[in-house]
Order: structure tokens, then C-alpha cells, then sequence
């Protein structure tokens, strides 16, 4: 069973039909989303500050997610897809982004829409991603825009294909619903 937990006096709020990996850890100040996703060994860690999570996001296997003590939040928007082993910390991420797998984002950075993140990117504190750009390299430097057909041949994809993945482990019933509180509409 996943590990989902208060702390000081704040719990994790789910949307409606979100999975959460039975080994995954959600504790803290976070609010989710409806159709979201957190996988095998993710960790979405709300203790020192709030962690706001959209819609139709997927949390990859590994990721942590977390901020800086009374300085930075993490807000991340609808149909973003988080890669395996990423790190995002004290960041904004706005709507259809791809962070790649290993990737890390630092406190006060904010990705544009529709970007792309490559994998093992290390976008440095306070960079700002401009909307429909693709990142790569430590540091993290623009290397092109990201064409029309990577919007939707792999952003929507990924996240579209891990909303299906997340429908194959509730329909199991392997995984039950998160027991923290629902987020009211």
C-alpha cells in the first residue's frame, strides 16, 4: 500500500480517478489533480512547502518532487508527463510539458507550454524555459523549437498512453484509490 500521509495537519488531496503506485510515498501539503498517475517508487514530497499538481499528469517510476522550506512551492499544470528518475524541485511547470527521464529542474525554474525537456537535462535555478522550445545539456540550453507534430506525437501521446497504463492497474483492482482527501470541485 502506498505510504500517503499528513504533516503538520496537512494531507495529500486527490482529484478523482487517480492511481498511486502501492509502493510510491505522498505526503504533505499536496493537492492532485483528476487522472493522475504517481508510479513505482515516486516520491511527491509536501513537507516543507505546497505541491500543486494538475490534471492528467504521470509521475514516472523514481521521480521525486519536492520544494525548499518556506521558499518555493512546486506548481505543475494539466498533461504533463514527469520521465523516470527525474527530479523536480521548487519549480513551476506549466500545461503539455515532457520532462525527460533523469532530468533535473531547480528551485525557481518555470518551463513554457508545450515544451520538452531532454533526458538527463539539468535545468538550473531560476531558468526560465520559453513556451514550444526543446532543452538539453547541463546546464540546459535551448537546442530548437519543438515542432507542431512533437506537440502531439509525443507530448499528448505520453500522457494520453499513461492514462491507459494507470486504467490497467485500477481495473486490476491490484491498487486501490489514495485514502487521503478528495479534492472538492
Amino acid at each position: 500500500m502506498a505510504t500517503i500521509l499528513p504533516v503538520e495537519g496537512k494531507s495529500p488531496r486527490f482529484g478523482k480517478n487517480c492511481f498511486v503506485a502501492p509502493n510510491a510515498t505522498i505526503v504533505g501539503d499536496v493537492e492532485m489533480g483528476d487522472d493522475c498517475s504517481i508510479w513505482f517508487n515516486a516520491v511527491v514530497r509536501g513537507d516543507v512547502n505546497s505541491i500543486h499538481i494538475g490534471n492528467k499528469v504521470n509521475i514516472q517510476d523514481g521521480v521525486i518532487i519536492h520544494g525548499t522550506y518556506k521558499k518555493t512551492s512546486v506548481h505543475i499544470g494539466d498533461e504533463v508527463s514527469i520521465g523516470h528518475n527525474a527530479i523536480v524541485h521548487g519549480c513551476t511547470i506549466h500545461e503539455k510539458v515532457l520532462i525527460g527521464m533523469g532530468a533535473i529542474i531547480m528551485d525557481n525554474a518555470e518551463i513554457g507550454k508545450n515544451s520538452i525537456i531532454a533526458a538527463g537535462a539539468v535545468v538550473l535555478e531560476g531558468t526560465k524555459i520559453e513556451s514550444g522550445a526543446i532543452y538539453g545539456g547541463c546546464p540546459a540550453r535551448k537546442i530548437k523549437d519543438v515542432p507542431s507534430e512533437l506537440i502531439s506525437g509525443q507530448i499528448e501521446r505520453i500522457a494520453k498512453n499513461y492514462l491507459q497504463y494507470a486504467g490497467w492497474f485500477r481495473d486490476a483492482n491490484e491498487a486501490p484509490q489514495p485514502e487521503g482527501e478528495q479534492v472538492k470541485g
